[in-house]
């Protein structure tokens, strides 16, 4: 079956009508935020804040498998955090409380940081993110274009494994036992037919950019043009106050969980 994840899904929404380049301004500015939140309150508050904004793209559906990874890896990762911290009074186990304080806090941080540009990418064609790179960042368009390009073919590889893998499962291998390290021990194989295939497309795609002269694009190429608009405008706002969020709260809310 063919994966979702960072595919563009149409919509008429505030954010997918939104300029690409405030677009990637208020991803910055969650991570950003993410960063310097040092309270609980700041960091649920931003993981709320996400969320919201996914239901309002209506992405949540789109991005179900990510954010049940996402669950399993900022558990992983809470575990792992309290083993390393040991300092504190112990609790249970090896757990105390400093080590559940910053294992609890890199969890959150993790799942928060997952989504915001995941979310954009999802909400915004790659080839008006590339444009308005080039024409408001000014970056060269063989680096904007590079970049959208391996985005755009996380899916395919992704849709390409998934065809290997049921191939596979037809001549009778158990891809779907519960033993992650069987698991792991099955997919390796797979890697080689996937490489093979990932460089054909990769020489394909070559070959097709330079035959249609993509080595002769520059920053005027491009006929159409991204306006700001209000709505980018509102973005830059959401923003700032989104970065301000945790450090208002440490400033004068200190004694806030």
């Amino acid at each position: 079956m063919k994966t979702r994840l960072l595919t563009y899904q149409p919509g008429n929404t505030f954010l997918h009508r939104t300029n690409p380049i405030a677009k990637l301004i208020l991803a910055a500015s969650v991570v950003i935020s993410v960063f310097i939140a040092k309270q609980y309150s700041a960091l649920i508050a931003i993981a709320a804040i996400i969320f919201i904004g996914m239901a309002f793209t209506r992405v949540v559906k789109t991005l179900s498998g990510l954010i049940k990874a996402m669950l399993i890896i900022s558990c992983v990762m809470f575990l792992i955090q309290t083993v390393i911290a040991q300092s504190g009074n112990y609790i249970f186990l090896w757990f105390t409380l400093h080590g559940i304080d910053i294992g609890a806090k890199a969890a959150l941080r993790l799942f928060c940081f997952a989504f915001p540009l995941v979310t954009v990418l999802t909400v915004t064609k790659l080839n008006d993110l590339a444009n308005a790179v080039v024409q408001y960042l000014h970056v060269p368009y063989c680096y904007a274009f590079t970049i959208t390009t391996a985005v755009r073919f996380v899916p395919i590889f992704a849709y390409e494994m998934s065809q290997i893998t049921e191939a596979q499962m037809a001549r009778g291998v158990e891809y779907d036992t519960k033993n992650p390290f069987k698991k792991i021990k099955l997919m390796m194989p797979l890697i080689v037919p996937l490489l093979v295939s990932s460089v054909r497309k990769a020489d394909s795609s070559a070959l097709a950019a330079e035959e249609r002269g993509f080595y002769l694009r520059t920053r005027k190429s491009s006929y159409y043009k991204y306006p700001f608009g209000w709505r980018g405008f509102l973005s830059v706002i959401i923003s700032a106050l989104i970065i301000a969020l945790p450090i208002v709260t440490s400033i004068f809310l200190p004694n806030l969980v």
